[in-house]
């Protein structure tokens, strides 16, 4: 179950991804022909469930794109399913505290981390992959394979932002730059000189607790200068308007050639 997005964050490499709302095996095929190297399917705000789910994430794992789910809550049973079905991290949603971190790891990783529910699912072929015959080696690559990240959208978050990061089982944090600009009073003001400085932060919190650090844009030129400001991933926009946007300038361009 080795997961690339690590090997490649391991070899120093930058990542790029985006959001995956289409929903369609075909269209996860298609993604991994683009270079992207990971995919997030979108639970919290797409219609997914987690049978569908398990079969974009087979898709992806065939043809090498990461896939990571963005659960719909934070909750047992939603940390446990996605896992359960192979995803090979978990984007969480609307965190506000500590304890709400801890209770993740709880549910997410395998003793001596935390408590996660022992299962051989798909992620082990069903019991039958050559890690999954030793209960301790199970643990041990579940838990180095499969990753916790947090999103930092609101203040609870962000003002708990160093303990969060601090936390064994944690493997990094997602910055989501809309709902965390709307929570601090400043919605969309991302070159506010308050936003600057909690992006700053969370960076530097990721930083000294050699943790990854996830970033959104809706903004393809902002990718590089996230990564040069010490961002390791990239998540660029949505499929679904990439999609409409790049057909739509395909029409345009026919359109006004023929006036």
């Amino acid at each position: 179950m080795e997961n690339l997005l690590i090997k490649k964050l391991n070899k120093g490499e930058k990542v790029l991804g985006t959001f995956f709302e289409i929903g369609s095996v075909t269209a996860v095929e298609a993604l991994s022909y683009t270079g992207l190297d990971y995919i997030i399917i979108d639970s919290e705000h797409g219609p997914f469930d987690i049978e569908s789910n398990m079969e974009f994430i087979r898709t992806a794992e065939l043809k090498g794109l990461t896939p990571l789910v963005r659960i719909h809550e934070i909750s047992r049973s939603a940390v446990l399913k996605n896992l359960d079905v192979g995803a090979k991290g978990l984007i969480i949603p609307c965190v506000e505290t500590v304890d709400q971190v801890k209770s993740l790891v709880q549910w997410g990783k395998y003793p001596p981390i935390g408590l996660r529910g022992f299962f051989t699912a798909r992620p082990t072929g069903f019991g039958f992959e050559e890690f999954a015959k030793d209960i301790s080696t199970l643990f041990q690559t579940s838990n180095s394979q499969t990753i916790l990240i947090p999103q930092c959208e609101t203040l609870g978050c962000l003002e708990n932002i160093e303990e969060i990061a601090s936390i064994n089982g944690v493997d990094g944090i997602f910055i989501g730059p809309y709902d965390l600009s709307i929570s601090m009073g400043i919605p969309g003001e991302f070159t506010n000189i308050r936003f600057l400085e909690a992006i700053d932060r969370i960076v530097k919190a990721c930083r000294e607790n050699n943790k990854i650090c996830f970033m959104f844009t809706m903004n393809p030129k902002m990718a590089n200068v996230y990564f040069d400001q010490g961002i390791d991933a990239v998540a660029v926009g949505m499929d679904v308007s990439i999609y409409i946007r790049s057909l739509k300038d395909i029409v345009d361009e026919i359109k006004n050639g023929e006036e």
